[in-house]
């Protein structure tokens, strides 16, 4: 399984780095059976976070093609006020330090980022997870209507707004779609896809070198609807 974790202008690097080495270690352990990257929609670059300034290498250009697991992460900056809406036409040269999430967020959306995006979610190969706000980026894009998703718990009313089944859980499991809630998720989020991909064993394996145990109910479209209680 080959992963490519995409960069973009703002992201969280907490969204970032703790799936890259839950996967890395998943790759040790199963003897190369996975694989992990960082890319960006731009090519090979140093892309600035939205945490102080920390920036990371993409080595790659993002390619869906290449990749059996493509995952989104969220933004860091400002939370941005209630009526603040995603911004789609700032101005690229701003500082990522002074934006608020919203905005950041919404400075993918005039990237390449969302027609790569598309194509990875039009390719059943592909699986596409996401961390945070990562699934609004998707849901902004148009490419999540009609899907089961999460998010932060503060985005999850914008979430619903794209025409997403928003669903207040850590992890929602929905086939080829897979996304985190808040920005600690990604170790949840990560160590399912290891067990779902590669087998419990080694998710098992990479919980106990972190020494960490996945929270909650990994959520799917499955089994009967609870009833009102």
């Amino acid at each position: 399984m080959h992963v490519q974790i995409v960069l973009f202008d703002g992201f969280d690097p907490l969204d970032v780095i703790a799936p890259y080495e839950v996967l890395y270690a998943g790759g040790m352990f199963s003897d190369a059976a996975v694989s992990v990257e960082l890319v960006s929609a731009e090519g090979p670059r140093d892309v600035v976070s939205g945490t102080g300034g920390l920036p990371l290498r993409a080595t790659a250009a993002l390619d869906p093609a290449q990749a059996d697991l493509v995952l989104v992460p969220g933004a860091a900056g400002r939370l941005g006020g209630p009526d603040e809406v995603p911004e789609q036409d700032g101005d690229a040269e701003q500082g990522q330090q002074d934006a608020s999430i919203p905005v950041l967020l919404g400075r993918t959306l005039t990237t390449e980022l969302p027609g790569l995006l598309k194509k990875a979610m039009n390719d059943p190969e592909v699986t596409v997870a996401t961390v945070c706000g990562g699934s609004l980026i998707l849901g902004l894009a148009g490419l999540l209507e009609g899907r089961h998703a999460t998010t932060h718990h503060l985005g999850m009313d914008t979430l619903e707004a794209t025409g997403v089944h928003a669903v207040r859980a850590r992890v929602v499991d929905d086939g080829d779609l897979v996304s985190g809630a808040g920005v600690t998720s990604g170790l949840d989020l990560a160590l399912h896809l290891l067990e779902r991909e590669v087998g419990p064993r080694i998710a098992h394996a990479v919980e106990e070198l972190f020494a960490y145990e996945r929270r909650g109910t990994v959520w799917r479209p499955q089994g009967p609807v609870p009833v009102d209680v």
